[in-house]
């Protein structure tokens, strides 16, 4: 467990997290077992500005977001996670990867546009031209080659065409990335301004990761309805695609990808991970 100071406490901490269907194991009960702080939802990346800003305590950020700020410390062993497909980040492509020329990408993603053009480069060796897909638009209103979308739009998308332009392959980015790495992917981790969590937090957090795990069956079928999307595709992608706990081979997947990242230039240099003191 983290050596925490419990003294140095905020009060109420703000506590960001992100209000995706990924998201709600990690979240369940959260805010009961903390009832004097406060549970804000909004998009990972602007989770990350508000941390960044001290609008927010703690929050659940982009794992991209260590290495832009390494006084920040990981505060949990419950992260967002994969061993293989992850079925909420997808690349759409409109012509064969190798020929990609653009790259649209959604406006709410840091790690997965980070792990996009990481992938393009290892496999095909390509840097395609940026753009962005903004929040609240679809892929049709865009012209790029390829097509990053996150999250419950990824899930939602029936690769259909995108302008009379038909998709020619759809990258599950947890797939390739397991598949050449051979190393999981963390997307997602519990991050805290320095001095600012406490044992009791990272207690908090772990038992809520615990209680949505046990809950995943029953967190599927109220988010199916509310989704309005096939029971059967909520539970697999709760149950099997996705992953909430921050162990050993996780945290060798980070290093992977911070290496990475910063062979390319994305980021300045990988951010030092205190192993002993991410796991509980």
């Amino acid at each position: 467990m983290p050596d925490f100071i419990p003294s140095l406490k905020v009060n109420p901490l703000r506590i960001g997290a992100v209000n995706y269907l990924n998201t709600k194991p990690l979240v369940h009960g959260l805010a009961e077992r903390l009832p004097n702080d406060q549970l804000l939802f909004d998009y990972p990346s602007r989770l990350a500005e508000r941390l960044a800003q001290a609008s927010l305590d703690i929050a659940l950020i982009p794992s991209i977001e260590l290495a832009e700020h390494p006084e920040w410390e990981i505060v949990s062993d419950a992260c967002i996670g994969c061993v293989g497909p992850v079925l909420s980040v997808k690349v759409m492509f409109r012509v064969p990867p190798a020929e990609v020329r653009s790259l649209a990408l959604d406006e709410g993603s840091r790690t997965s546009a980070v792990l996009a053009q990481i992938l393009l480069s290892k496999l095909h060796g390509i840097r395609p031209e940026l753009s962005c897909l903004p929040l609240g638009h679809s892929p049709e209103q865009v012209e790029a080659d390829a097509i990053l979308v996150i999250g419950d739009r990824a899930i939602c998308n029936d690769d259909r065409p995108f302008n009379d332009r038909p998709v020619v392959e759809v990258w599950d980015l947890g797939d390739e990335w397991c598949r050449w790495s051979e190393l999981p992917m963390v997307f997602a981790m519990w991050v805290a301004r320095p001095k600012i969590a406490t044992a009791e937090i990272a207690t908090a957090l772990g038992a809520a990761r615990d209680s949505g795990c046990r809950h995943l069956r029953e967190i599927a079928r109220e988010q199916s309805e509310k989704m309005q999307l096939p029971l059967e595709l909520v539970e697999r992608y709760l149950c099997r695609n996705l992953h909430f706990h921050l162990g050993p081979e996780q945290l060798r997947g980070l290093e992977r990808f911070y290496q990475s990242a910063a062979e390319l230039n994305l980021i300045h240099e990988p951010p030092k991970l205190a192993l002993d003191n991410c796991l509980r």
